[in-house]
């Protein structure tokens, strides 16, 4: 048995997929295995992986059905002692695995260990990630998870490690949900323990590819992962600030794509409050200057200057 199994869902990725294996393959830490479920790739994704014919890899074949079944199929025939998530287009530094071990060795009380990352903006561009909550260079135990996750979001699918049987505790990932299903599974982990940092940046995150497996523009998926927590909210303020925040993003969604009526409804959900002034702002602007803000952005990361609405 592996310490690891790494868990990779591949649709589509044949100009990254090689880099992003040879990144694992390259770790310093060599306990791993790695599976990788093809949902039904249409270019040469598959054939790459083949090509590779590493014991260290199995390769498993269906057709297409969306990046929660892939996760959940993978995860199933893994038999590592701890799953490691990566997208099949992000990459991981050599320490990657190591450090997440060090983050499991020395907060071995969390259901969900996290390492720092950067994000790839555009080639040449990548930003550091940020955080909403204090750190120096040792793994912790974040206080308020769900505080602390309102800026970047502190786990991402390439960048954290989970005990087989918590993820089957919460059921694995929402496979009715065809954006998001990440997200969902953070809080779902947010709720019932405890999540674990390890400061140390392991990992490139590739935040602009528009080919994602779950970067369609799915926006009634998102509102029903929102909406899925709102009893958990009522006790929980944090949570209801996590939510709140990721409301206001959806109605800026809404409103890019002229959608008054889903946006208002949104809208009426959001404690005000849990906003600071530039977001409430922007949330009550008319959709023509929410198209010219957002052009100004494209603009402005193109030319690697990024603004957020947190700054």
């Amino acid at each position: 048995m592996s310490f690891f199994s790494v868990i990779i869902p591949l649709y589509n990725k044949e100009k990254y997929v090689l880099k992003t294996i040879t990144s694992v393959l390259q770790q310093s830490f060599q306990n791993f295995d790695i599976v990788i479920v093809d949902d039904g790739s249409t270019d040469q994704s598959l054939a790459i992986v083949k090509s590779l014919n590493n014991d260290k890899i199995t390769v498993i074949q269906q057709e297409n059905q969306g990046a929660s079944i892939a996760r959940n199929t993978a995860i199933a025939a893994s038999n590592g002692s701890y799953i490691a998530t990566l997208d099949a287009d992000d990459i991981w530094d050599k320490n990657h695995l190591l450090e997440l071990k060090k983050c499991i060795d020395t907060c071995p009380e969390a259901v969900l260990f996290c390492t720092n990352y950067n994000i790839k903006r555009h080639d040449g561009f990548i930003t550091k990630s940020k955080f909403n909550f204090e750190y120096d260079n040792s793994c912790l135990i974040i206080n308020d998870f769900f505080k602390a996750n309102i800026i970047n979001f502190i786990p991402t699918s390439s960048s954290v490690a989970f005990k087989k049987q918590d993820f089957l505790k919460v059921n694995g990932y929402n496979t009715k949900l065809r954006t998001g299903q990440d997200i969902d599974l953070w809080i779902k982990f947010g709720l019932i323990g405890k999540i674990a940092f390890n400061p140390k940046i392991t990992m490139l995150y590739n935040f602009f590819d528009q080919s994602s497996l779950s970067n369609s523009d799915y926006n009634e998926d998102r509102y029903l992962l929102i909406n899925n927590y709102k009893n958990e909210a009522q006790n929980n303020a944090s949570l209801k600030k996590y939510l709140d925040i990721n409301r206001y993003a959806l109605v800026i969604r809404y409103k890019l794509l002229d959608q008054p009526i889903d946006a208002k409804k949104v809208k009426q959900d959001i404690d005000f409050k849990n906003l600071n002034y530039k977001q409430k702002v922007l949330v009550n602007c008319p959709s023509s200057i929410l198209i010219g803000l957002k052009k100004l952005h494209s603009f402005l990361i193109k030319n690697n200057i990024y603004l957020s609405a947190f700054k």
